[in-house]
């Protein structure tokens, strides 16, 4: 049994989307990103070296992280920095916060940390990717565990019209980057073309024909767990995270890389 759940826990594996659209610019087709999410300060052999390893091989033009890098509960930066210095060597490596940087009240700390070593922190703001002559957009929002006074969709919202608000170009290809899956249908709202998120740790136990069991936020049976998910022009994919926070382990639901390759539609 401790065999079995050791490996449950451990085992690395990459799932690979294609997600192609008429707004993917011809000089995008083919670009590479990899999503990683919800790390908790989990370690995959030395210097995060197993990890790394499959990271490499998928080849990325781009690397997204979407939360919680660290675990509030047991705050440990060091092997969360150990990871994206090693990042860093592979391609431009972009992250958003997730609940537990803002319940650890050490963002502050954290967030120098990730600059110094050459990550790109998104704070509702949007970054224009050129390859060539062309561009799409991508948009990173904090997490709104930060948020005061006001619902967590409504700081969302505002954080994404903050973000959005100085774009005078309405057509390129928008990617979000934001931990809360939940909020689906607000993404779906803006037009958002692709969205990457993480937090329901793929419902911690997934079974056959149900899918998963439990995720923050969601509760039972949560809607949005893993994959793709599709509303009007809008796809979000989720990833099912690498570590754990305060359940100490995952069931039928191994540690997850995700590869996504943009395709030019004509």
């Amino acid at each position: 049994m401790a065999l079995f759940l050791y490996s449950q826990n451990n085992i690395l594996v990459t799932s690979e989307h294609s997600i192609q659209s008429k707004k993917v610019p011809a000089a995008f087709d083919g670009y590479t990103i990899v999503q990683l999410s919800d790390l908790h300060s989990k370690s995959f052999g030395d210097r995060q070296s197993r990890l790394v390893e499959k990271v490499e091989k998928a080849k990325p033009d781009l690397i997204v992280f979407t939360g919680d890098v660290i675990d509030s509960r047991r705050y440990n930066e060091e092997p969360s920095l150990i990871l994206m210095e090693e990042l860093v060597k592979i391609a431009p490596v972009y992250y958003v916060t997730g609940n537990h940087e803002w319940h650890s009240g050490k963002f502050a700390q954290l967030e120098t940390a990730l600059t110094d070593i050459g990550v790109h922190v998104m704070r509702n703001t949007v970054e224009l990717l050129t390859n060539g002559n062309e561009s799409i957009q991508l948009i990173g929002i904090d997490d709104p565990a930060n948020a005061e006074g006001q619902s967590e969709r409504d700081a969302v919202e505002k954080r994404i019209q903050e973000a959005i608000s100085n774009q005078k170009n309405d057509d390129h290809f928008q990617i979000l980057l934001s931990h809360r899956p939940e909020l689906f249908t607000l993404y779906s709202e803006y037009g958002i073309d692709l969205v990457f998120s993480g937090h329901a740790h793929g419902g911690q136990f997934r079974f056959p024909f149900i899918g998963g069991l439990i995720a923050p936020h969601q509760g039972l049976l949560p809607e949005y767990t893993a994959g793709v998910y599709e509303a009007e022009q809008t796809k979000m994919i989720v990833n099912r995270g690498l570590g754990n926070s305060l359940f100490p382990f995952r069931l039928f639901n191994l540690p997850e890389i995700v590869v996504v390759k943009l395709g030019s539609v004509e």
